[in-house]
């Protein structure tokens, strides 16, 4: 198209500005997704000051820096992990950091890949007992003394109840009420994730109180997650980002960064996991 005099060139320079703007105004559109934060699941989400912190904090931060086109609110809002779930199948909320993979979730909630990070999981049993078990077999053949307390609506409530014959009492909503049944004799054994375990006994005031067992009962990997109504090209996105991320080694390092408990929590000898 040709310009001619003041006037063609004054609207030239109008019509390069608009341009230009819509350049920019595509440039700078984002999709929001929103989430929250998870209560009671240091380290991936940490209260510290009145902020929420943490693994999953420092992995939402990354994916926007991977993908500027993305942006992810409402991470300092917390929620009980049961709400959370529920308001992610009915879509008031797009997408959750770290969840465990389990069949209840995989009929309404899609996974991103590839897996954030992965831990292992370990039973605990008061100091002063000697029970001692290396297979979920193990833990059966106790019967009604062989109980297992775990953080209600969570991932390995679910992965206990799948594998099958255990007594399982779910009804406490964090690590520090099931410690004190434990120690309380309402139930012989705490199951929780390691790394994460240690901290958790040393913020209840139970060391040598309580002992971690040395079997190590399970390995899950844990995920981002999303609702089904979020669009598939959004989750392709999510895909890239965190492939690119599992790449770089910059997952591996913020994994680093929030779970360095140890040498209670190095890797121990794995058993086989016993089916029924």
């Amino acid at each position: 198209m040709k310009f001619t005099g003041h006037g063609g060139m004054a609207f030239a320079a109008i019509a390069i500005a608009a341009a230009a703007w819509g350049t920019s105004a595509r440039a700078v559109e984002v999709i929001e997704l929103r989430t929250a934060a998870q209560q009671a699941t240091a380290p991936k989400f940490v209260a510290a000051d009145g902020a929420a912190t943490g693994l999953c904090i420092d992995i939402h931060r990354a994916i926007e820096k991977q993908d500027p086109g993305l942006r992810i609110t409402g991470d300092q809002q917390w929620r009980p992990l049961p709400r959370l779930e529920a308001e992610l199948r009915s879509g008031a909320l797009d997408i959750g950091c770290g969840f465990m993979r389990t069949r209840e979730r995989e009929a309404d909630l899609s996974y991103a890949e590839p897996a954030l990070f992965a831990v292992s999981y370990h039973l605990v049993a008061r100091s002063d007992d000697p029970v001692d078990v290396v297979s979920w077999d193990d833990v059966r053949n106790l019967g009604d003394k062989g109980t297992i307390l775990a953080i209600h609506g969570f991932g390995q409530v679910a992965r206990l109840r799948e594998l099958g014959g255990l007594a399982v009492d779910s009804g406490a909503t964090d690590a520090a009420t099931n410690l004190r049944k434990l120690l309380a004799g309402r139930g012989r054994f705490y199951y929780h994730r390691s790394p994460g375990i240690a901290a958790e006994i040393r913020k209840a005031g139970l060391d040598g109180k309580v002992r971690v067992l040395p079997a190590m009962m399970d390995t899950q990997r844990f995920y981002l997650v999303a609702g089904r109504h979020l669009a598939a090209s959004t989750m392709t996105r999510l895909n890239r980002a965190l492939a690119q991320l599992d790449a770089s080694g910059e997952l591996k390092r913020l994994f680093g960064k929030w779970y360095e408990e140890v040498p209670l929590e190095a890797p121990l000898p794995k058993v086989a996991l016993a089916r029924r």
